[in-house]
């Protein structure tokens, strides 16, 4: 049987799932579009980048009939057109280029297009998760915050660096010198003050060396290329801190509209209840997040120990507001990459190590775990006991998933979650081992008794 006879074969006997489906090979300068063989004469065309180009295409596939589209998410070329393609009704799958690997071989843009859209049209691609209207508006905002924090991280190291070249060792003696006695110290030196006294004296009541201390490492050298330096570094801080701001308006506006949404939907959330006791956050944004997440979800998802009001904010901004794009919890863990794979073969399990993830969303959860593994909860008891059996990096992905598991819950279900403590869980994990030793002994023959108060172990 020659190729094209397999071909027809597998085409008769594999269902087509959309019939109706194109695809797009995305680029930097140039977009290559692919249809069915049986919707245009010339199945794959090439068109520019520019917005009348893309115009073009859509007016295209509408000619075509086409119904769903589907592309690769290559680097950011790929968010006009599907912008525009989802604003046109069209039905976009964005899908990883790992899933829609070309098969070995030649490897062109028409080719790629070409198998795309058959991949596509057999069903046979995934689309990636993209959240929709307000939330994707949110998490841009949400990222760009980041984004701006990092690079004004930068600046606090030049700062560093300029104080060090004047013997200034402020960083040694202030944990933070954007810190309340830091940034007051560092305004203080580019107004002119150079007296070590009277500079120490501006620290702030909390700080935990001495006014003599601060005294002491602010005796250095002024020079004037070193104290511009400073300046500058300390301009640019200040300036991608007043960015950040404005991305804390927008983002309080897309929460306030989102929770407008859910009451019209669901009725109002009720108040929100007593806030714990926790520590302000570094880089905290300008308005009361808890309060806004807890309008919006009609649950204080930061009750889960782990989730700070921050944290909960960018998995919201990652994820949605209601996690419906997966069924279960376990769904939701198994996309986060935190579920054990499973890799069988001939009955046999080769593997079942979690698969790589460079998802934002499993990161964050990471971070919480790391975090909860140093508390005196019972997640923190569950992480100390996994780490010292199997690990660190197995014992935080254990610990992510169990939060993910929680977070799921109380945003699609509105399960409420109380810590039982560390004690409680080391009582239950102590009680199951023993459970677990009882068994065996009884099979054998033997009854287990617990040792006599003051009673030596038998040598």
């Amino acid at each position: 049987m020659n190729r094209k006879e397999s071909k027809s074969k597998v085409d008769r006997t594999m269902p087509m799932v959309h019939p109706n489906a194109a695809a797009i090979d995305v680029g930097a300068t140039m977009h290559m579009a692919a249809v069915g063989t049986d919707h245009a004469l010339e199945p794959v065309r090439s068109f520019g980048t520019f917005t009348a180009d893309l115009d073009q295409l859509v007016k295209w596939f509408v000619e075509c009939g086409v119904e769903t589209v589907v592309m690769e998410s290559t680097s950011v070329y790929w968010i006009p057109i599907f912008e525009l393609l989802d604003a046109r009704g069209f039905a976009v799958f964005l899908v990883n280029a790992r899933d829609a690997k070309h098969v070995p071989g030649r490897k062109t843009d028409v080719s790629d297009a070409q198998w795309l859209q058959r991949l596509h049209s057999f069903g046979l691609l995934r689309a990636s998760f993209r959240p929709k209207g307000q939330i994707a508006e949110l998490r841009a905002y949400v990222r760009q915050r980041e984004r701006l924090l990092e690079y004004a991280a930068s600046h606090i190291q030049h700062m560093q660096k300029a104080l060090t070249e004047m013997n200034l060792q402020l960083h040694h003696v202030v944990a933070n010198i954007t810190g309340a006695t830091g940034l007051r110290i560092i305004r203080a030196i580019l107004a002119g003050e150079r007296d070590p006294e009277t500079l120490a004296c501006l620290r702030h009541y909390s700080c935990h060396s001495s006014v003599e201390t601060i005294a002491k490492a602010l005796t250095g050298s002024y020079r004037a290329e070193h104290l511009f330096a400073l300046d500058q570094a300390l301009a640019l801080y200040d300036a991608y801190h007043e960015k950040v701001s404005a991305c804390d308006v927008r983002i309080e506006a897309v929460l306030k509209e989102l929770t407008i949404q859910r009451d019209h939907n669901h009725g109002s959330a009720p108040p929100v209840s007593r806030r714990r006791n926790r520590t302000d956050q570094a880089n905290a944004l300008a308005f009361d997040v808890r309060a806004s997440l807890f309008a919006l979800l009609g649950k204080d998802v930061t009750t889960i120990d782990g989730l700070g009001p921050y944290l909960s904010l960018k998995l919201i901004a990652e994820c949605g507001d209601d996690l419906t794009s997966w069924p279960s919890a376990k769904h939701f863990t198994s996309w986060l990459g935190l579920a054990p794979s499973n890799k069988v073969s001939g009955g046999k399990m080769l593997s079942s190590r979690t698969r790589r993830s460079g998802g934002r969303a499993a990161a964050l959860l990471r971070l919480a775990a790391v975090t909860v593994g140093r508390t005196d909860t019972a997640f923190g008891a569950f992480y100390r006991r996994l780490s010292s059996r199997i690990g660190k990096a197995k014992a935080v992905t254990a610990t992510a998933r169990k939060i993910a598991v929680l977070f799921y819950n109380a945003v699609r279900h509105g399960m409420d979650y109380v810590d039982p403590g560390a004690s409680s869980y080391e009582t239950r994990y102590r009680t199951r081992v023993i459970n677990n030793l009882h068994r065996p002994a009884k099979a054998f023959g033997f009854v287990l008794h617990p040792l006599e108060p003051g009673a030596g172990a038998v040598s």
